[in-house]
């Protein structure tokens, strides 16, 4: 394996924090720095920021820390992209892996472009001049995907292929984040379709990495969706929800080709439970491939045995622990790699293994 990747991570909210702790137990890599966003968290311990305890590395809020430290690895754990940080760091030499709103780039691209140059062009050049390389994943999109073109391998003819996810999200505590697709606004507010589509257009990057590893042109990828009304207020403690508003739904992005369904990302998040209509939210991710033969499978996320899974911080945990390990077990294959930006299709099946515990 060679010697200890040194890793400066960005960003220290719900996922950054299950990072800091995930980190130090990786035996490939090494935490050497934490770039924080918030003032004060600025000349702070990293541990104590994650609540683990003095480690010995101080959080700092200066890019130029970043490339004076000259890390292997630079992890990027904010909510939005940051593109003049990437730019920098990879500028300077400094591979990057993020697990915000990034896995194709296509959805970057088409929806954040800049003066007529695309964020894939800025980062591509940031890369050629620092010979470095530049990677998005995350659980989904990202890690689901990989599940299920890994299930199409013992597949003859392949009609179809649907990635599911059926999740209780009310985890993941981003007021941010469920605010940007339109939860908790009425459901007959014409804008909360237009909210959902814009705040999950990422998923349509599932979608076209799915399409790339299986050899598929789509012509186009179509949204759609089901909103539930809650049928009561609910207070979650972080949100508020009343009653009418989104507090769950149904939508999928969908690759088409000559009008027929061919690659298919489905998600069913559910808030609260209290909505109309409701899912029965299967806590899982789920393949499904239409052909010859068909195949059908689950993939379930558990608590380590002895876990106290009794309190919501327990039970975000687990989900800001599957968002950011992927990035983290990749960083060495990422290292490894050519400069560019890269795909999950790019890179080797060691990238997406973890580690037996050290």
């Amino acid at each position: 394996m060679g010697q200890r990747l040194r890793v400066f991570q960005v960003a220290s909210g719900n996922v950054g924090t299950e990072m800091i702790k995930r980190i130090g137990h990786h035996r490939d890599l090494e935490l050497v720095g934490l770039h924080c966003y918030s003032p004060e968290k600025v000349g702070r311990d990293v541990g104590e920021i994650a609540g683990i305890g003095p480690i010995g590395v101080t959080a700092t809020g200066s890019v130029d820390d970043i490339v004076a430290a000259q890390p292997d690895c630079v992890t990027f754990h904010g909510v939005w992209p940051d593109i003049e940080l990437y730019r920098r760091v990879l500028e300077a030499g400094i591979n990057v892996v993020t697990t915000a709103d990034w896995v194709t780039g296509h959805h970057r691209n088409t929806n954040h472009r800049r003066n007529g140059t695309t964020e894939s062009d800025i980062l591509q050049a940031a890369c050629a001049r620092g010979n470095s390389t530049f990677y998005g994943t995350g659980m989904n999109p990202g890690l689901a995907q990989i599940l299920t073109i890994v299930h199409s391998a013992d597949v003859a003819e392949i009609e179809n292929v649907t990635c599911i996810e059926s999740v209780d999200v009310s985890c993941h505590h981003s007021a941010e984040t469920w605010a940007n697709c339109g939860f908790g606004r009425p459901v007959d507010d014409p804008e909360v379709p237009r909210l959902l589509e814009l705040g999950t257009r990422v998923f349509e990057d599932g979608v076209r990495l799915m399409a790339d590893c299986l050899d598929v042109e789509l012509d186009e990828v179509v949204f759609q969706y089901e909103l539930g009304a809650c049928t009561k207020d609910v207070d979650l403690g972080w949100y508020q929800l009343p009653a009418g508003s989104l507090g769950g739904c149904a939508f999928q992005y969908v690759g088409e080709v000559d009008g027929v369904p061919r690659v298919e990302l489905h998600l069913e998040w559910q808030m609260t439970p209290h909505t109309n209509p409701s899912w029965k939210i299967q806590g899982c991710y789920i393949t499904k491939i239409t052909g010859d033969p068909c195949i059908y499978s689950k993939h379930l996320i558990l608590p380590k045995p002895g876990t106290d899974f009794s309190t919501p911080e327990a039970f975000a945990a687990i989900g800001m622990t599957v968002t950011g390990m992927p990035a983290l077990n990749a960083i060495r294959a990422v290292v490894d790699a050519p400069p560019g930006i890269v795909t999950s299709a790019d890179l080797p099946l060691r990238a997406f293994a973890g580690r037996f515990a050290s």
